[in-house]
């Protein structure tokens, strides 16, 4: 009989293309997974109920997954210290494997789960999953960490990538041993609600690994060709959406980037080619936060840059209440926050827009914002929300830093019809476009759809930012 193997699920949200549980299964046939709801987690205050309503979708895909393979998908909840140990201890399991994370406080978890199993002779077995490569496997001449994307990005797009993983086939628990199972502390898979995550709007993205996949098809036959375009056109559903299923892991990241790879090799033109090139890119940008987050865990709790560690910033209170509503007077700023406030998702023109008015225009506290797009964002993730505000607020590993987005010019550019602004501002639907995006709608048509005027004068801020950036420089 095979010896039982504990498949401890994370960030891995699927049966097909994970690497530790396909190695689990060239170990035993008998695997059984399991997922804590991490109160450490769950008991924060900058948890998206979004996000959690997500993540429970994709548990119960999962769990039919794991039936339809022969096995189970067991759910318990606390501390994952305590948790996973006094679990694998009741099944008798000879291993507890799973996929590593980069985050400070998931490597502190899993040294002290690791240190637990020890104590009860239970061994450990971890691997990469997550992204291509190992942050210990890219590192510059002089054997340093990168910080800066670009030459990263050289670096890690010449090693080989490993192709998916075949799906297991697995055994489980017998009915005998599965009766036993509440006194280990198994539960039934709770609801979002039942958790104290009541989010009532539909979800953008349906969860679950069989809907991420459907998902990467989709927009491969749909918008890849034409993305390097209209990824930031924010009226256009022209990107691939699948920043959650990667959070969650609903999708395997070889799974994508083998797509990528198909799609490249039949591709007929220089412009097919260069579309399907930036969205590697912006995978490998994905990776790239992840890999400093590794290599600079201090990037949670502060600033990259020294001279950002006293910044002036004003704080103002009532001005960050007027940008979380989407009433600062700033179509496109507004329509942001509206779309994120609603569905819980923002395109990420429109991240990077918000987060430089925030930062630059109403000088605010970058990581005030940081917490807020964790509160409400359906793939919230740190890395990559750290990395991205960061680099907005001009504190990250940027190396040109001082970049200030003009709320009119980006609209211009990005939004010139203004479909995007009157698709989440209502007032505004009835208001010329020309005013909409110059951002000059006449006070009494502002007084008569009920718009507010702008809380700041962006050429004044403009003026102030840049003289206390120098301050600090200096």
């Amino acid at each position: 009989m095979s010896h039982l193997i504990l498949f401890w699920h994370r960030r891995d949200l699927r049966i097909s293309d994970n690497i530790g549980l396909s190695e689990a299964n060239k170990q035993s046939q008998k695997v059984v997974g399991v997922f804590c709801l991490d109160t450490n987690i769950l008991q924060r205050d900058d948890i998206a109920p979004a996000r959690v309503t997500y993540m429970i979708g994709c548990l119960q895909q999962l769990q039919k997954r794991y039936q339809e393979i022969g096995t189970q998908l067991l759910i318990v909840s606390g501390k994952p210290t305590e948790a996973i140990p006094k679990l694998a201890t009741f099944l008798e399991a000879k291993a507890v494997y799973w996929n590593q994370d980069v985050e400070p406080y998931s490597r502190e978890r899993d040294y002290q789960v690791t240190e637990n199993l020890a104590k009860v002779d239970i061994q450990v077995q971890t691997f990469w999953d997550q992204i291509l490569h190992s942050p210990e496997e890219i590192f510059t001449t002089t054997n340093k960490p990168y910080s800066v994307y670009t030459p990263f990005w050289k670096s890690w797009r010449g090693l080989e990538k490993k192709p998916p993983v075949d799906t297991p086939k697995l055994t489980g628990l017998t009915k005998d041993e599965q009766q036993k199972l509440p006194e280990a502390g198994v539960i039934q898979l709770p609801t979002a609600i039942e958790l104290g995550f009541n989010w009532e709007n539909p979800l953008l993205i349906e969860p679950g690994e069989t809907a991420a996949l459907d998902k990467l098809e989709e927009f491969c036959a749909r918008a890849i060709y034409s993305y390097q375009e209209q990824r930031d056109l924010p009226s256009v559903d022209g990107t691939s959406q699948l920043s959650a299923a990667l959070k969650f892991g609903a999708i395997g990241i070889r799974t994508v980037w083998a797509k990528t790879q198909e799609l490249t090799e039949n591709c007929r033109s220089e412009e097919a080619f260069k579309n399907i090139e930036t969205w590697q890119k912006e995978l490998a940008w994905r990776e790239f936060y992840q890999y400093v987050m590794y290599h600079y865990p201090e990037l949670e709790k502060g600033p990259y840059r020294e001279h950002w560690q006293n910044f002036p910033w004003e704080n103002n209170k009532e001005y960050f209440q007027a940008w979380c509503e989407g009433r600062t007077g700033y179509p496109i700023v507004d329509a942001a926050m509206r779309q994120l406030n609603e569905i819980g998702w923002m395109h990420n023109r429109c991240r990077m827009i918000v987060a430089s008015f925030l930062t630059k225009d109403l000088i605010i506290n970058w990581q005030w914002g940081e917490k807020y797009f964790m509160q409400k964002l359906i793939d919230g993730d740190l890395c990559a929300n750290n990395g991205g505000w960061q680099w907005s607020a001009s504190s990250g590993m940027d190396p040109k830093p001082l970049r200030i987005f003009n709320p009119a010019s980006q609209t211009q550019k990005y939004d010139s019809e203004a479909e995007y602004i009157r698709g989440w501002v209502s007032e505004l639907r009835s208001v010329d476009t020309e005013y909409l995006v110059t951002g000059k709608i006449p006070e009494d048509e502002r007084e008569s759809v009920g718009y507010p005027d702008p809380i700041v004068d962006h050429k004044k801020r403009q003026r102030l930012f840049k003289s206390l950036y120098q301050e600090q420089k200096n």
